[in-house]
Parts: structure tokens; sequence; C-alpha cells
């Protein structure tokens, strides 16, 4: 077995970072990346991180050649690119753009989830914006209405880069904010949540408190 050729930094509870990971075991690419943990918070700064990456956000991911690239969208067009068997992200035409377009509502399901955690986890109570988070928690529930009305089909047909990216995110929104009860309003994507949850690359990827 050669050695890995990539770096990628890491953090398992990162539904970002998760998504990288499910797409290295859908593709057999785990044994091409090291993982180099990277513990932040958007006021304490991974300092080795930020050599490579200014913005200071994982993931990211050092190439054979040095260069690093970053934003789990990026890393996830470049790995597709370096496998031979079928690609997750489509190479053009209408179903690329479907199939990105919904990656892009997971990552904003993501991004409002992560939001809230840091409001939640980062700031004195008393000083929480209630309103505020209850705008982001709308931002989620319109998100996951769409999946369940619009997309289920969608992403039963193929586990691919938005089917991923949309069980990262609920798996996310399992492990912060139970207090959201989605299921309960979306059966049809609970349903389908449950079956892609027993993915080996799921499995394998399931973030640990």
């Amino acid at each position: 077995m050669s050695a890995p050729s990539m770096t990628l930094f890491h953090n398992p509870l990162s539904p970002y970072v998760r998504k990288v990971m499910v797409l290295l075991h859908e593709t057999g690419q785990t044994d091409r990346v090291a993982l180099q943990h990277s513990q932040l918070t958007p006021v304490s700064p991974d300092l080795a991180l930020c050599e490579d990456n200014p913005l200071g956000k994982i993931p990211a991911l050092r190439l054979a050649d040095g260069n690093v690239i970053h934003d789990s969208r990026v890393i996830l067009d470049y790995l597709d690119h370096q496998h031979v068997g079928n690609p997750l992200i489509p190479r053009d035409g209408p179903a690329r753009w479907r199939r990105l377009t919904l990656a892009s509502l997971a990552d904003g399901i993501m991004d409002a989830a992560v939001m809230i955690r840091y409001e939640q986890a980062l700031r004195a109570p008393e000083k929480h914006w209630d309103q505020w988070l209850d705008g982001q928690r709308e931002k989620i529930r319109r998100a996951l209405v769409l999946l369940e009305t619009d997309a289920i089909a969608e992403l039963t047909s193929h586990f691919d880069v938005a089917a991923i990216s949309v069980a990262c995110a609920l798996g996310y929104l399992d492990l912060r904010h139970p207090d959201l009860e989605w299921r309960a309003a979306n059966p049809q994507l609970a349903e389908w949540f449950f079956e892609v949850s027993q993915r080996a690359s799921m499995l394998a990827t399931m973030p640990k408190v």
C-alpha cells in the first residue's frame, strides 16, 4: 500500500468534512488521503490551517504537489475526477445543474445549522438573537419541505453529490439540533435517510460527540 499523497484538514463533526469523507469511501480513495485534525471556531482559528487557507475553514485539501484547494464543493469536484468509476457529479447537461443545485440546497441547510450552533454555543444565553435564530431555523424548514415534495425520487435514484450532501446535512441536524424534529414534517425524507444511513460510507463517517 502506497503512502497517502494528499492531506485533508479534518474534523469528523463537520458536515462539510463528512461530505468529502463519504465521497472518498464511495469512490475507493480513502487510502490516498491522510487526515490532519483541525479544531477551530470562528473566534479560535487553527493557525496551521490558516497558512494554507486564509479563510481558516475546513475542509481544505493539500494536493500531492503542495497546492491547497478548499471549500467542500471544490474538493468534491476535484476528487470526483480522480477515480475511474462513474462520476458522482454529472459532467455536463441539465443533470449537472440540477444535482449541484440540490447539493447547494443541502449546503444551505448546513450553513444555517452551523450558524445556529455557533450562536448557541459561543454566545452567552442573554446575548442570543432569537429572531435571527428563528430565521435560520425557517431556512432549514423551507429547504426540507422542498426536498420532501420535489426531490425524493431524484435522491433515491443515485447516491451522488446531491444525495451525499443531503444525507450529511440531515446527519448534522440529528447531531446538533434534534430539537428541530425534522422527521415529523418530512416522512419521505426520513425514510430515505434511514435507508442511506446504512451505507458503509455513511456508517464509517458517522460523527461521534
